[in-house]
């Protein structure tokens, strides 16, 4: 199972999350310290810079912003990112929970790197 949580609600004890937590964030959340976000950092997984500032949480690009960030991750993961690797074997090994410190919970990066993470595991797991 992948699950998105929100930093800020696992931190304040809002939130539940299962698994490992990745922080996939290219930069560290404001106001958060590291001792209180256990598990792993795989910035290299977050959308690139210019596509980051690009999207700027605008809910009008979401739809354009996914299909970039989804070629950006394909890419990636043709290139042997060694945050992405990591982060698929943890997904193939157990329950992962995407942790992420965007405002809105629906309409952000971990969210469409969920969708991409799991596509990938249901073409392995048709054989594709």
């Amino acid at each position: 199972m992948i699950k998105t949580v929100k930093v800020h609600d696992y931190v304040s004890g809002k939130e539940t999350a299962p698994g490992k937590k990745v922080l996939v964030d290219r930069l560290w959340p404001r106001g958060v310290k590291k001792e209180d976000l256990p598990g792993h950092w795989l910035k290299e997984v977050a959308p690139s810079p210019d596509l980051r500032k690009w999207f700027d949480h605008d809910e009008d690009k979401f739809k354009e912003f996914s299909k970039r960030y989804k070629e950006e991750l394909t890419e990636a993961d043709s290139s042997g990112n060694e945050d992405l690797a990591t982060l698929q074997e943890m997904v193939d090994d157990g329950d992962v929970s995407l942790m992420y410190a965007a405002k809105d919970h629906d309409i952000n990066h971990a969210v469409v790197l969920k969708e991409w993470l799991e596509s990938r595991l249901e073409s392995a797991s048709r054989g594709e």
